[in-house]
């Protein structure tokens, strides 16, 4: 062998080693590719993804082209190596050369590319995507025949290949990627997709004003009455009943009122009527999401939530909703919400706050099973009428009753968890 061909030999092994390295990495990178980013890319109008799209409809084939590359680059570099190690140490030099063939192999042909594709997959194989897809093209003939052995032997198995379906994401895994996006998306607007994505697990109970905590007009009070709560009120929509909230009439849209009554002073209750407009009951236990998807249909605002006897239960507004979804937005049918921090890192709260909204506004973490409001919570762990200065301790949470009225709690203290 002259030295020539030694050093041709030499070169093709080391170009053999590199390719080897090449296949390797385009396996790793290929496979692991985020499918997500490439189809968005992909409607960019970026041609690299839209030419690696094309490729991993068929993954199959794009494997059997990879593999059948990398399996006769390293039988060549074998039998180079080989060849090489016989010329210089004769018949000892072939295992030799098999041993250090393969350790060479397995660092930089195999572990190294695979490493830094496993670290890297959408730039390598936005690299590596034109050349197998030219690979592709040349050994078709080749990959369709092993493509179809390999294929009817999965059929044994009841296998079935077919082109690649992205599979939809679970709710607890589209959780999990908005989590990944720390650092990415600003905390409000993570809290908001997820808060999109617990709507499906909430229902109006969860989010209602509770029926005792339901403001609205009374139309067998005086006019004078009725005339003064309109002015004060800060809300856009009352409830209007006889006596007490299930003997509902309907709501009434403050803004609607207000105008003729400000401008000529000519409204009183019989033309009150006329403004009237017809409630509409949920029942309980109606997803949220559902809800919403009803609001939007039919450009409802408000909702009466019944008990399968026709009570009212609580009412839920459009607002309710939302705030759930991107936090406080303005008072409620109920008006002001009271969740005020103290000096001490404490907070006075509403007995008839939820659970939900207390530990939404204070990012603390009060038992969401079970009773939805402060006051049903201290009751339950109570398990006995409230009664001022009485302090539970609740998950951790101390949480003292500073006021009581009509045996529920008015007013709560809720500490720090210890």
């Amino acid at each position: 062998m002259t030295q020539f061909q030694i050093f041709l030999f030499s070169l093709i092994l080391l170009l053999l080693i590199l390719l080897a390295a090449f296949f390797s990495c385009a396996e790793t990178g290929l496979m692991a590719v985020n499918h997500y980013r490439l189809r968005h890319k992909a409607r960019m109008k970026k041609r690299y993804a839209m030419r690696l799209l094309q490729l991993l409809k068929r993954p199959d084939r794009v494997l059997g082209a990879i593999l059948i590359g990398s399996t006769f680059t390293n039988i060549l570099a074998s039998s180079l190596a080989t060849l090489l190690a016989f010329h210089f140490f004769g018949d000892s030099g072939a295992l030799a050369a098999a041993i250090i063939l393969g350790f060479v192999i397995f660092i930089f042909a195999e572990i190294t590319p695979k490493t830094l594709a496993a670290f890297y997959p959408d730039q390598v194989s936005r690299w590596v995507a034109y050349p197998i897809y030219l690979l592709l093209k040349v050994l078709y003939p080749i990959v369709w025949l092993a493509n179809t052995i390999t294929n009817g032997l999965l059929k044994l198995f009841r296998i079935r290949v077919r082109e690649e379906i992205i599979k939809p994401l679970s709710r607890e895994e589209l959780r999990t990627v908005v989590y990944e996006t720390a650092g990415k998306i600003s905390r409000q607007y993570q809290n908001m997709l997820l808060s999109i994505l617990d709507l499906g697990k909430l229902t109006v109970d969860d989010v209602m004003i509770s029926r005792h905590d339901i403001v609205g007009i009374d139309i067998e009070k005086a006019w004078e009455k009725i005339s003064e709560q309109l002015h004060r009120t800060s809300q856009d929509w009352l409830p209007v009943y006889r006596g007490n909230v299930n003997q509902l009439i309907g709501v009434l849209s403050v803004r609607d009122v207000l105008k003729p009554l400000l401008s000529q002073n000519l409204m009183n209750k019989e033309l009150l009527e006329q403004f009237i407009q017809k409630p509409y009951f949920v029942p309980e236990g109606t997803p949220l999401n559902v809800q919403l998807a009803y609001f939007q249909r039919n450009h409802d605002k408000i909702a009466f939530v019944v008990d399968e006897y026709g009570e009212i239960q609580g009412l839920l507004t459009l607002n309710d909703i939302l705030e759930e979804i991107v936090g406080d937005l303005a008072p409620t049918i109920s008006g002001v919400k009271r969740v005020e921090e103290q000096p001490d890192g404490s907070y006075l709260v509403d007995g008839a706050v939820t659970i939900r909204e207390f530990n939404r506004m204070s990012g603390w973490k009060l038992p969401l099973r079970g009773p939805r409001t402060i006051n049903g919570l201290i009751i339950e762990y109570l398990e006995a009428l409230p009664r001022m200065g009485t302090a539970v301790l609740i998950a951790g949470y101390p949480i003292e009753i500073i006021q009581v009225k009509d045996n529920r709690v008015k007013l709560a203290r809720v500490f720090p968890k210890i």
